[in-house]
């Protein structure tokens, strides 16, 4: 038996270290895109966070100073790893956020905002819940599983473990981020908005020449085939600045 203590100290130490990051990458999957999306089941996502934690937790535990495991650490774990994780995983989110938005921006622009609008677990426009899972689809045929362990690894160093982020800190980095956001769709969206007001002003100088004319009937087909052709034609661009930007905020977040 007593050949086995340490052993046991060994194991315990490590499940109390596993225990930790699991706290996080939980609560950071339940917020990260592609990973963490409402159409994957709960048990899956589960398994996702274990075999996550599986991996992360080796990779960080030599630089984990933990206390002994008490009740009150444990609960203290909880709060603070919980809070952690939800910041990292938000902040993610936020870019699968700035599509939505440019999709919505860009159906309203060309009248195609009810089409198809609630083809996925959110209510979107055709637009954008195209790009919505092009951006999916796009995350995982260039291995985000990978990226994703090593956004983990590097949010240790941002906000260490067992410690409440600065609130400071996290309200400066949260309006830099939607800050960022809301311009990274508008930058998405702008040929389409360039597009809308072309259309317009074309149709105020038709209308002001023939003023018996139906403009409006005249033009919707125009508009509604000029999105589908600009949005055949810009989506490749669209998803290659969306993805720029997201794989620089994965290697220097905040930055």
């Amino acid at each position: 038996m007593t050949a086995l203590l340490p052993l046991v100290e060994i194991v315990t130490g490590s499940f109390w270290i596993g225990l930790v990051v699991f706290l996080r990458v939980g609560a950071m999957m339940m917020a990260m895109p592609a990973l963490g999306e409402q159409m994957i089941p709960a048990r899956f996502k589960l398994f996702i966070a274990l075999m996550m934690t599986t991996v992360v937790t080796p990779a960080v535990a030599p630089h984990l100073d933990l206390p002994e495991p008490t009740l009150n650490v444990f609960l203290y774990a909880i709060a603070t790893e919980t809070i952690a994780g939800l910041f990292m995983g938000m902040m993610l989110r936020m870019f699968v956020m700035a599509i939505q938005v440019a999709g919505a921006m860009a159906a309203q622009s060309t009248s195609l905002s009810q089409i198809l609008g609630s083809a996925g677990m959110d209510p979107l426009p055709a637009i954008g819940q195209i790009l919505f899972m092009a951006t999916l689809a796009l995350l995982m045929t260039t291995g985000f599983h990978v990226k994703a362990a090593m956004f983990i690894m590097l949010s240790y160093e941002i906000l260490p473990a067992l410690e409440f982020p600065n609130p400071a800190d996290v309200a400066e980095a949260g309006a830099m981020r939607v800050s960022k956001t809301v311009s990274l769709a508008f930058t998405l969206a702008a040929p389409f908005v360039i597009l809308s007001v072309l259309y317009n002003l074309t149709l105020g100088v038709i209308n002001k020449a023939m003023p018996q004319l139906m403009v409006a009937f005249v033009g919707a087909p125009v508009i509604t085939f000029g999105a589908m052709a600009m949005l055949l034609v810009a989506a490749p661009l669209m998803l290659t600045v969306w993805f720029e930007a997201f794989e620089a905020f994965l290697v220097a977040p905040f930055r």
